[in-house]
């Protein structure tokens, strides 16, 4: 007879995941468990296959924001959230193609201009709030007075929005970080849930792939540089899906430049990693390597999560022009798309494999609320 009652190690073979992914589940909440009186960890077989079925609340949260504008103001909401760190943002300006957005990956946030003339955005509204499959989605109305009602904000300015989204984006649980003691390098606020995607996304420590091996000889070749790397950063490891000019397939997590550049949105340069204080001791500068020039761009997944970046490396001082900055952050954003297609092609082989169920939205919705109540 099936056990009712499992382990950690019994709940990550049924998932298909590391132990270690298993454990950020389940103590960040993500699966509702208890300790046993010796402190052990246990969790019943329904949640962990309703996570399998679609039952429950996604094993990450969502990093994605999207944002719905009259094309004359879209510029001023991308001005108010570009401090927002540890998301991404997507605009509209049509809302057919904002739908499509939200329904391919459900965003942490749904941003909504309220236009007093025109009824249809509070209708907008009203029909994303009847969504079940919207439950764990905070809905910001922007420029309409009102009281909150559930997930649902009404906020009279653009001043108080970076505030509700990066409560929004808090808003899920966050998987404790994976460190016994405070790194030597920096890590985003949002690591936990990183590292669950990074575990999800299935790359690290995969063969190499044409796809991604263009892209590093694109970099190293358009930009001049002897080295050009596809970097995913794992607790302990710099691991390199994809490497042009360098022998290693990784390096330790706290030799990473890229340590920085996760924490960004745009480009990271470091024009001369001598002089700069956060790298002068780094063995990768200090050592044989004698590396003194990085650029880097992050990588990201389809809930926009950062799992690493695509990064070209000198030997000399230097720096790069807008055209060159724009090449990298264009390469970047192919290698984001690659990820997100292998995402994609994974979701579809999974649905058409049979024996899945297929759940109504009603208890999709249903298992959210009581999953949330339970971890409340």
């Amino acid at each position: 007879m099936e056990k009712d009652i499992l382990t950690t190690a019994e709940a990550a073979k049924i998932l298909g995941v590391s132990i270690r992914t298993a454990q950020l589940l389940i103590e960040g909440g993500t699966i509702p468990s208890w300790k046993t009186p010796g402190g052990h960890r246990r969790v019943y077989r329904r949640d962990v296959l309703a996570q399998i079925t679609g039952l429950a609340q996604p094993m990450t949260a969502s990093a994605r924001v999207i944002v719905i504008a009259r094309p004359e103001r879209i510029a001023d909401y991308a001005g108010a959230l570009a401090k927002v760190k540890y998301c991404v943002v997507e605009r509209y300006t049509d809302v057919y193609a904002a739908l499509l957005g939200i329904g391919s990956r459900l965003p942490s946030a749904v941003v909504i201009e309220a236009e007093p003339s025109d009824a249809g955005r509070l209708a907008l509204v009203e029909s994303l709030r009847s969504d079940p499959a919207l439950g764990a989605t905070q809905l910001l109305v922007v420029g309409h007075s009102s009281a909150d009602m559930g997930m649902t904000r009404f906020i009279d300015g653009l001043e108080a929005l970076p505030e509700a989204v990066e409560a929004a984006i808090r808003g899920a649980v966050e998987p404790p970080v994976p460190f016994d003691t405070p790194p030597s390098f920096p890590f985003p606020a949002n690591e936990g849930q990183r590292l669950v995607a990074l575990e999800r996304s299935g790359l690290v420590d995969t063969p190499p792939e044409d796809a991604f091996d263009r892209l590093t000889w694109l970099a190293a070749h358009s930009l001049d540089a002897p080295v050009a790397l596809l970097t995913l950063l794992t607790p302990t490891r710099q691991w390199f899906k994809s490497r042009y000019g360098l022998d290693m397939a990784d390096t330790p997590r706290g030799w990473a430049f890229c340590n920085y550049t996760i924490l960004e949105k745009d480009i990271m340069v470091a024009e001369n990693l001598a002089t700069d204080p956060r790298f002068t001791e780094n063995p990768a500068v200090s050592g044989e390597l004698g590396f003194r020039f990085y650029a880097g761009c992050p990588v990201v997944d389809p809930d926009g999560f950062t799992l690493g970046s695509l990064c070209v490396i000198d030997t000399r001082p230097r720096t790069l022009d807008d055209i060159q900055k724009q090449i990298l952050a264009s390469l970047a954003a192919l290698a984001s798309d690659e990820i997100k297609l292998r995402v994609t092609d994974r979701q579809l082989r999974r649905a058409a494999e049979p024996g899945i169920s297929k759940p109504s939205a009603q208890a999709r919705s249903s298992n959210k609320r009581d999953a949330r109540q339970g971890t409340a």
